[in-house]
């Protein structure tokens, strides 16, 4: 029984298991999204949510703390400028839930499930479409009708009348003689 083991192992040693989370934390942070197996994608949120949690208040201590669980090389100490420069920012007001996992097809060679892992904030497709615009409701009734009341003096409605009749009849000359040229022209 695997009673509150929450880690899963995924069939390797301690320290090779450590690596393996701080190189792909490493390439999730700079490249926002990475493809992996479903496994090691969700042992990833579970390694990598608390961390994103710990840059986004940024003093020394956490900075740390974030070196420590990236690692210490060149890589690590790019990512982890990332997480605190770009990333934490951005996901400053969220309470939680940083990373998306989205299922993507099987792997060719051995036939294991794949998903994509990615930052929710960083990407532009579900981004644009959910701040664009909120779906209208839609109804089958006709509901009421809206109607404008335009309020318009009684000057401007003489005017308008007045070059509404001027206007009329130089159109319809114009007209005729266009009918007029048509029928010359057959």
């Amino acid at each position: 029984m695997r009673h509150a083991n929450k880690i899963n192992k995924l069939s390797r040693k301690t320290a090779h298991r450590k690596a393996m989370f701080e190189n792909m934390s490493s390439s999730l942070i700079l490249n926002k999204r990475i493809f992996t197996t479903v496994a090691k994608a969700k042992a990833l949120r579970v390694y990598l949510e608390p961390v994103v949690t710990k840059a986004k208040i940024n003093d020394t201590h956490n900075r740390r703390t974030v070196y420590r669980y990236l690692g210490s090389n060149s890589l690590g100490k790019e990512a982890s400028k990332e997480l605190f420069d770009v990333i934490a920012p951005k996901v400053g007001d969220r309470p939680g839930g940083y990373l998306r996992i989205i299922k993507t097809n099987h792997r060719a060679g051995d036939n294991a499930e794949m998903a994509m892992i990615e930052f929710v904030d960083f990407n532009d497709i579900y981004t644009q479409s959910s701040e664009s615009k909120p779906a209208k409701k839609k109804s089958r009734r006709g509901g009421k009708k809206k109607t404008t009341a335009v309020t318009v003096e009684a000057t401007d409605v003489v005017e308008t009348v007045e070059d509404v009749m001027d206007e009329s009849p130089a159109e319809n000359k114009a007209e005729e003689t266009s009918s007029e040229d048509q029928a010359k022209a057959e």
